[in-house]
């Protein structure tokens, strides 16, 4: 038999189990509240993960189209660059053609003029011999009739000489005058011949002098024309290094600011992004705890449901023994006594179930209050770990930013290193390339010069040499007929 007092708890509970497995697939609204938090959650990290990596395809492809903007904008400027070297290098090779053209006309010119500079002096000599052999002639003449007078003279004081005789020492003294003055002439034409052939021979010489020093000095044009071209190209080729230089570093620069933006961005999301994750982890903690503190009221209430349980589980078992120790006492006692007996024995019962009443409500009270502390205290352990956690992923977070910084610097550095040492070579390169063209210039120039001297020196000493055999002797100090002399 039961005791009535039990009755309806144990309706009560074996309602609550019947509930329990007549509703086990439905789903608590704390349950799904849960689960849509948790979905919204999920959603917002995949739209944070998603935003992120766009983020960086975006950075990727600003990188990607301003390295491709250099490289086209270098390429640009090589063509620029070949195209004024190719623009010099036509114009140089269209003033040394200019310059060969003017020579030449310029040697043409000479030629003529020293071809009618010889005829205008052949023609003086010719004209200044004309002049002494009139002025010889004339001489003679008189002479040959001073020398007739005296002699008519001399014969007309001697009358002893016959006059057939007179006549012939007349005529004998005639020819041989005539044939002296023959002969003088013939020698005085003869002396002009020489002359003549002589200073032609000279003039040829002077002519050819004339020739080698325009030669020369055409020469010397020539080669101050290269020499100033290809100083004119080395400093284009110096303006080029130096320009390509200042645009390498430009480029460069232009990359790592853009870098430095792209990093300084990305660091910016991922702090928002970390922050963002900070506040929800603390928004949910504190909506966890909002909720366990909502929640225990309940809890507690469960937990004083299975002390109250297992205070009437005690209840029944000292009530089976307050019976077995009844039916006991009522078989040993005389019934006289049973009236007596049954008081005494459920005034003991009832102060034992007064006292293990007050016993389960002290663990009541104790449990309360020991669970509202241990809850505090989870709670606080728990705020204090995440406070921790989240300072630690935090301090990862600015470690490893710092640490792309730093290598994404250690990068620029190493990439401003890269570029001086080839900055360096190449500048190294260009002025060892003009050191060898200068002194190839340099060795081209004394070729030339020594070639030109040699070739001129062996003209003019084959041409003396001729001389020499045609019997002028030496023209080098030969005196010609000034243009007051005509």
């Amino acid at each position: 038999m039961q005791d009535p007092d039990l009755q309806p708890v144990m309706l009560w509970s074996k309602s609550k189990s019947s509930i329990r497995q007549r509703f086990a697939t439905i789903t608590s609204a704390s349950l799904v509240s849960e689960e849509i938090q948790e979905h919204e959650q999920d959603s917002v990290w995949r739209e944070q993960m998603s935003g992120y990596k766009r983020m960086r395809r975006q950075h990727q492809k600003q990188l990607i189209a301003l390295e491709n903007r250099l490289k086209a904008e270098m390429d640009e400027h090589k063509l620029r660059l070949q195209k004024e070297v190719e623009t010099q290098a036509n114009n140089t090779y269209i003033e040394l053609e200019r310059l060969a053209k003017k020579q030449t006309i310029q040697m043409e010119k000479e030629m003529k003029a020293s071809a009618a500079e010889e005829k205008r002096i052949q023609q003086q000599i010719l004209v200044q011999q004309k002049k002494e052999l009139t002025t010889f002639l004339d001489t003679q003449k008189k002479q040959y009739r001073l020398c007739r007078e005296r002699m008519k003279e001399e014969m007309n004081e001697d009358s002893s000489t016959p006059k057939e005789e007179k006549q012939e020492r007349l005529s004998r003294h005639k020819e041989t005058v005539q044939r002296s003055q023959a002969e003088e002439e013939a020698q005085l034409l003869n002396q002009q011949r020489l002359v003549y052939e002589r200073s032609c021979r000279a003039l040829k010489r002077r002519s050819l002098i004339k020739k080698h020093e325009l030669e020369q000095e055409q020469m010397r044009e020539e080669l101050n024309k290269k020499k100033n071209q290809k100083e004119m190209e080395h400093a284009l080729m110096i303006r080029q290094d130096e320009s390509t230089q200042d645009l390498e570093r430009r480029q460069l620069e232009s990359l790592q600011r853009l870098r430095m933006e792209l990093i300084r961005l990305q660091h910016q999301t991922e702090l928002e992004n970390q922050e963002e994750y900070n506040n929800r982890r603390q928004r949910e903690l504190h909506r966890k705890h909002a909720l366990e503190r909502r929640q225990q009221p309940r809890n507690l209430k469960a937990l004083e449901m299975q002390i109250k349980k297992q205070f009437q589980d005690t209840c029944k078992v000292q009530n089976k023994q307050y019976k077995a120790l009844r039916n006991h006492q009522l078989e040993v006692s005389p019934k006289s006594d049973h009236k007596a007996l049954l008081k005494s024995l459920k005034e003991e019962q009832t102060r034992k179930l007064a006292v293990l009443a007050e016993q389960y409500e002290q663990s009541i009270n104790e449990m309360i209050a020991s669970q509202s502390l241990r809850l505090e205290a989870e709670q606080e352990a728990e705020c204090q770990a995440l406070k921790r956690q989240l300072q630690q992923e935090m301090e990862l977070l600015d470690a490893y930013q710092s640490k792309t910084k730093a290598q994404s610097e250690a990068q620029y550095e190493r990439e401003v290193q890269k570029l001086e040492q080839k900055v360096s070579l190449r500048r190294a390169h260009l002025e060892q390339k003009i050191e060898e063209e200068l002194a190839s210039l340099q060795k081209e120039r004394t070729e030339k010069i020594k070639h030109l001297f040699e070739r001129q020196e062996r003209e003019l000493e084959t041409f003396d040499t001729e001389s020499t055999r045609l019997g002028f002797g030496s023209l080098a100090s030969f005196d010609f007929p000034k243009e007051d002399d005509r």
